[in-house]
């Protein structure tokens, strides 16, 4: 505790901010000097994970096993997308120089990378604290900390290591920190609640997800396969409504013209998150949607075709479907097989009676 001006101040306390009122005081006008909601900090934890919005909310199951652990540490995190993130986290901290200034100067007792951009391995290197977990930079290239995360670094650069790999990328992320994986979930920001009016008569609601970003073509169903799957779910009774962003907004526009499938549009990030909550089943590729979809907690239909099917935790809330023809262009942003393209081969069929059988889980929960 220190005194300023004869007023007390915890500020070792996991409410006290420094530059604005905490939230008890906010509350409840209390002040440090006898505060019953006083926490002292146990340990002070800063995770690094900057990479694109579904490798952050994967990492998110981490903030369980810290809380539990370390119920008192005050958790920080830097991101590109701090938006994505769960409340309950300390400080979240986009990934900038004013960012970079702020974690320079505080005194972490452990920080966590499980990035393995170049540019996160680099701060891991240059904060200072007594433990460092995950990725670092050694010669201006990423590199493991120690043993732990050998494995996970190994199957990032050597896709016949990748292909051996039985572990889903949560476990992994566990492991590294030196835990078991029991299950915890992926975590999210609280959903927005809007009122969508999806004209969808009480029938299931199907999202589409039909994207993949503009990098990873591979991953891409033909037009005419999602036009056929949306005329077998809207004879089977159900409600396909079409997902996406910026990158699909043309696409899922003149599908929704040619099959009446419903389409809202385009939104931020936020209500895209809420937009799929009304959701009961999504059938998507390996995207953003995805992961949203785990942390939602529907039920999912995912297709795969360059990944490690094992790389995908699902908690038992939906399958993975993969081509019948086998893909030859592993981890390939763009298929290079002069033979046939894989995707093709994945059927509307294969696709519709995984929905259905998504459809019964919902039911019987």
């Amino acid at each position: 505790m220190q005194v300023v001006n004869s007023i007390k101040i915890h500020e070792n306390c996991l409410h006290f901010r420094g530059d604005i009122p905490c939230l008890p005081h906010k509350q409840f006008g209390v002040h440090c000097d006898g505060c019953s909601f006083y926490r002292p900090q146990q340990k002070s934890i800063l995770i690094i994970k900057l990479g694109a919005i579904g490798d952050v909310i994967r990492t998110t199951p981490l903030l369980l096993k810290i809380q539990q652990e370390y119920p008192n540490a005050a958790i920080w995190w830097v991101t590109h997308t701090p938006e994505i993130l769960p409340n309950n986290i300390h400080r979240i901290l986009k990934f900038n120089a004013e960012s970079l200034l702020v974690l320079q100067a505080t005194e972490f007792d452990t920080i966590i990378n499980l990035d393995k951009d170049p540019a996160a391995c680099a701060l891991l290197k240059l904060l200072e604290a007594p433990e460092k977990i995950g990725f670092t930079l050694k010669n201006g290239k990423p590199a493991p900390v120690d043993a732990r995360a050998e494995h996970k670094f190994l199957t990032g650069i050597f896709d016949d290591v990748n292909q051996q790999n039985i572990k889903s990328y949560v476990q992994e992320a566990f492991e590294i920190c030196g835990w078991e994986f029991k299950g915890e979930d992926y975590l999210l920001r609280e959903v927005q609640k809007i009122d969508w009016r999806i004209p969808s008569g009480g029938r299931p609601i199907i999202g589409l997800n039909t994207g993949c970003g503009e990098r990873w073509i591979s991953r891409l169903w033909p037009r005419e396969s999602w036009a056929d799957l949306i005329v077998k779910l809207q004879k089977a009774g159900y409600c396909p409504i079409l997902l996406g962003g910026r990158d699909e907004h043309e696409f899922n526009t003149n599908l929704s013209k040619e099959t009446g499938a419903y389409y809202a549009g385009q939104f931020p990030l936020q209500q895209f998150i809420s937009l799929m909550n009304e959701c009961d089943v999504v059938v998507s590729g390996v995207t953003m949607a995805m992961h949203i979809a785990i942390a939602l907690k529907k039920q999912l239909v995912l297709f795969n075709n360059i990944f490690n099917p094992y790389e995908f935790e699902l908690y038992g809330r939906g399958e993975i479907i993969q081509p019948k023809n086998a893909c030859q262009c592993f981890y390939s942003p763009k298929c290079t097989n002069p033979s046939y393209q894989c995707m093709d081969s994945l059927g509307t069929d294969q696709i519709f009676d995984a929905v259905s059988r998504s459809v019964s889980a919902v039911v019987e929960r």
